[in-house]
């Protein structure tokens, strides 16, 4: 396979530590003529087919981070997809960056519903690069990309369950609720500044109305981009290692519970 990084995995088991390869390769694709370009992350070390998760990272985008983070959702359990719901032309460089060119995609809702669906098409298309299982498919996301992984639940994609990190959960189009067909896992930071209380009540009574299978976790303590081992901003968005293990605990957990069936 040619045009991969490989990072190096810690699996640690009952019987100590090994190493274990991991694939991150990046995938061009296209929407409607513009260029954008994902990554494809996977233990190359594992044969039989996975499920996959379409990832959608923080407002910087597809970053070294969040290709570590991909490594560490996947682990040699899932192929997952580190979507570009920007396109190839924009990497922001800092947070000032990041901000312009998240606000762009968070206004146009239908924009961020039609790229973060292409990321999924374009996972479903790996079946003959990776070992993977294109009937269990899901969808996760950290922060904006929270944000986008809700919105393609409302948009009735056809996945098994979207799990949202510490994202936010404001929606113009609340009815679109009732679009939802598989389970909602909402990881939030329950002193987070940056999703009011406000939003979580709107949230919880827009799931409700829709009648969704939907779950959502509050860890006390935490604030936004409580899983981002770069957030050092206390009272606004910090890293907390013991809350991101614990929330992605809740992940797999979801995911064994609906890949399953």
């Amino acid at each position: 396979m040619s045009n991969k990084i490989l990072l190096p995995l810690l699996c640690v088991g009952m019987l100590g530590v090994a190493q274990a390869a991991v694939v991150v390769k990046p995938v061009p694709y296209e929407i409607d003529g513009e260029a954008f370009e994902g990554l494809l992350v996977y233990d190359d070390a594992v044969n039989t087919a996975r499920p996959g998760l379409v990832m959608v990272p923080n407002w910087m985008g597809v970053t070294e981070n969040s290709a570590k983070k991909a490594a560490r959702v996947a682990g040699d359990k899932y192929v997952v997809f580190v979507a570009d719901i920007y396109g190839k032309a924009i990497r922001p460089s800092n947070a000032a960056e990041a901000q312009a060119a998240a606000i762009l995609v968070r206004a146009d809702r239908a924009l961020l519903r039609k790229r973060t669906q292409a990321a999924v098409d374009v996972l479903k298309a790996q079946t003959a690069v990776v070992a993977l299982d294109a009937s269990k498919l899901g969808a996760i996301g950290f922060c904006l990309g929270g944000t986008a992984v809700l919105e393609l639940a409302r948009s009735g994609a056809e996945l098994k369950g979207f799990v949202s990190f510490h994202g936010n959960l404001d929606t113009p189009n609340p009815s679109d609720a009732q679009n939802i067909n598989a389970l909602i896992l909402v990881l939030h930071g329950a002193d987070d500044p940056i999703v009011p209380q406000a939003q979580v009540d709107d949230f919880i009574a827009e799931m409700k109305a829709a009648k969704t299978d939907w779950q959502m976790v509050s860890y006390g303590g935490a604030v936004h981009s409580f899983t981002n081992p770069e957030a050092n901003m206390p009272g606004n968005n910090q890293y907390n290692p013991q809350v991101a293990a614990r929330a992605f605990k809740a992940m797999d957990n979801l995911f064994d519970e609906t890949f399953a069936k």
